[in-house]
């Protein structure tokens, strides 16, 4: 099993950070970053019925064109929103050790924390968990990326820095069930403690060997 993790030497960033370097100039950089602000803004107030693209625009202080030609729909608004949140999450766990003897327990730290952040807005976090649930194929390049930061954050948390095929089976199943529970706890389906305990199963019964 993999040794303790420890707080890792900063990388190469991944995420918003490495597609805004690819616009290009820092004007179209602090452009996405406005929309992206004003999309998480507008789903904190009023879930993701409120994300309306003539609404980002307004508040973002672009053109609805502009906004189109970075985001083609909300959907990907939406899930760029959710990989903003956990690249953000993701910088908090490079500042110190994981707490936890084991890669379960450590897991379950990091699983735990960002949970109870997202719970404590149920309007962003139904309007971005809805999203990436229903995204289709037209926004796989963000979904992809949500993906890739799910598993930086499992990986770092198990202390694994080269990922196997069947870690990497395990971060989906994590994040699967992670996401699923999610749905079912901004729906009412499942309270905070349904939550927890159905991750912390999920976890031990793929990790404890």
């Amino acid at each position: 099993m993999p040794g303790k993790a420890k707080a890792p030497a900063a990388k190469a960033r991944t995420g918003l950070g490495t597609i805004g370097d690819e616009l290009g100039s820092a004007a179209q950089r602090d452009r996405r970053r406005r929309i992206i602000d004003a999309t998480l803004a507008l789903a904190s107030k009023g879930g993701y019925d409120a994300v309306q693209m003539r609404a980002v625009a307004e508040k973002a202080d672009v053109a609805l064109g502009t906004l189109y030609r970075y985001f083609p729909s909300k959907i990907h608004l939406l899930v760029s929103g959710l990989a903003r949140q956990f690249e953000r999450a993701q910088e908090k766990l490079e500042r110190a050790a994981i707490p936890g003897e084991t890669p379960a327990e450590r897991l379950m730290f990091v699983l735990g924390r960002n949970t109870r952040l997202m719970q404590r807005d149920p309007h962003l976090t139904e309007a971005m968990v809805r999203a990436f649930m229903f995204a289709d194929t037209s926004a796989a390049a963000e979904v992809e990326l949500v993906g890739r930061l799910m598993e930086d954050m499992f990986a770092q948390a198990m202390g694994i820095d080269e990922p196997t095929e069947s870690d990497r089976d395990i971060f989906h199943v994590v994040a699967d069930v992670w996401m699923a529970n999610l749905v079912a706890w901004v729906t009412r389906r499942a309270s905070a403690a349904d939550v927890a305990n159905r991750l912390e199963l999920s976890v031990h019964l793929l990790l404890d060997k």
